[in-house]
């Protein structure tokens, strides 16, 4: 296994200090804490200087915010969030690919997460997610930079090889992520996303209009998207009977 090179991120020294505790008595085989920071302009200087790849990183710093950090990272960069009360944020974590810790971290979560980490990284199973809702948020990296995304503002999801191809709502622009479309397909709601192609997923939300285009197969024109989408006949059965 890998050992993964960790920033601990706090503005609170004594919860830095019970982190690194942590990590080193428990997890030394599998994490090598390589510094702490207060700041994000520390963290960030931190992790590029150190070149981490997991960052411990608390939402509220003092003055500022755990988020601003983000956009700081590399592609490359794990994050597990921790949080001291903010419900809403664990709420849209526990969504996500990435994990989160609640303050004080309890020893038995901190080992499942870094047994989550480890065996992401070396592609063994993990346990299934739960399914996805229209209002929960993912935390993505969309071509190499991080964003929150809103599962009901997706539009279409295109497959790319062993990626995908993301088009937003406001951002109808293709970008590329790398869960497969078959992992999207296992956690999307079943009410507002469906298959139209073997490459294809579209969220109903969004359909304009679907037009017959050949004996096998149909246009799907959707929401600030002009081009349309190929839907095979042998998927048409399914979306005209939820179109109505």
């Amino acid at each position: 296994m890998t050992r993964r090179h960790a920033v601990i991120v706090d503005d609170e020294r004594l919860a830095r200090r019970e982190m690194r505790t942590l990590l080193e008595e428990a997890h030394a085989a599998a994490v090598r804490v390589v510094g702490e920071a207060a700041t994000v302009a520390d963290a960030a200087r931190l992790v590029e200087a150190t070149d981490a790849d997991l960052v411990f990183l608390d939402i509220s710093l003092g003055h500022e915010s755990g988020f601003d950090l983000l956009p700081r990272l590399g592609a490359d960069v794990e994050v597990v969030f921790v949080t001291a009360h903010d419900a809403h944020a664990i709420r849209a974590f526990q969504v996500n690919a990435l994990d989160y810790l609640l303050k004080p971290v309890d020893p038995a979560r901190l080992a499942a997460t870094i047994d989550r980490l480890s065996r992401d990284r070396t592609g063994s199973a993990v346990e299934p997610a739960r399914p996805l809702t229209s209002d929960d948020r993912l935390f993505l990296r969309l071509d190499g930079a991080r964003a929150f995304v809103r599962v009901g503002d997706i539009v279409l999801l295109q497959a790319a090889g062993d990626e995908s191809l993301v088009r937003l709502v406001h951002r109808p622009a293709a970008m590329r992520t790398s869960r497969a479309l078959g992992a999207w397909e296992e956690r999307l709601p079943e009410r507002s996303f469906v298959r139209v192609h073997r490459s294809s997923i579209v969220n109903l939300e969004h359909v304009l209009r679907v037009e017959e285009w050949s004996h096998a197969s149909y246009h799907v024109y959707l929401r600030g998207i002009a081009e349309p989408v190929v839907m095979s006949r042998r998927y048409g059965a399914r979306i005209r009977s939820r179109l109505g």
